[in-house]
């Protein structure tokens, strides 16, 4: 009796620690903006109107039905995004988004002609983005797919090409997101090097080099 009482002890404690592995899953190194920008198939602005369980494999798909408002890139691979598709689990990296009550920014990639994201790419509720993270999707972000947006997790840091921007805001007390990602864009100029740019409105532009803020 002892002997099954260790037994389904050792079992309960195999489960536990695989479902904490489960739920812990998930693991996404920290992106700007612009990054998940540049290195998406699809960007859109969309509402999420209802989702389905698709029964494919242990954990199954999700799959979102979204009403595009706007697409700001991706044109040549899909002309207009009806479904998003990501993995039900939140511990593989599956999103939720709420059903019929904001607009998303929505970023992913593109598989036999479906969109898939997760939590690692950039989605975000529209009304949370900043005016310059607008416009940075709208327009700017694009003028600097050519440069190398580099995080700064420790001090010192160094750029080490003139086509780098040096990314702190991991320094910052104030966390993630912060204010470079939030306000900034890494854009390639006219001589070629690349610095963190800021232009709100034609009281507030302003070029920084690439050390600074």
């Amino acid at each position: 009796m002892q002997l099954l009482y260790h037994h389904l002890l050792s079992l309960l404690l195999v489960s536990s620690l695989q479902l904490h592995q489960l739920t812990e899953g998930c693991s996404c190194a920290l992106t700007h903006p612009q990054d998940a920008y540049c290195n998406s198939d699809i960007v859109i602005r969309a509402k999420v109107v209802g989702k389905k369980l698709l029964r494919d494999g242990p954990f199954g798909t999700m799959r979102y039905a979204v009403k595009q408002m706007k697409m700001y890139k991706g044109f040549e691979k899909i002309q207009h995004v009806q479904h998003i598709y990501t993995d039900a689990s939140e511990s593989l990296c599956g999103v939720k988004f709420d059903i019929n009550k904001y607009q998303y920014l929505i970023t992913g990639r593109v598989y036999d002609g479906k969109v898939y994201t997760g939590l690692c790419n950039f989605n975000e509720r529209w009304e949370r983005l900043s005016l310059a993270q607008k416009k940075g999707i709208n327009h700017r972000y694009q003028l600097g797919c050519n440069c190398r947006i580099k995080p700064c997790h420790y001090l010192p840091c160094f750029v080490t090409s003139k086509t780098e921007c040096l990314w702190t805001d991991m320094l910052s007390h104030f966390g993630y997101p912060g204010y470079q990602s939030r306000h900034y864009a890494c854009i390639q100029q006219k001589e070629g090097y690349c610095s963190w740019y800021r232009g709100v409105n034609a009281r507030d532009k302003t070029v920084v080099n690439t050390t600074d803020p």
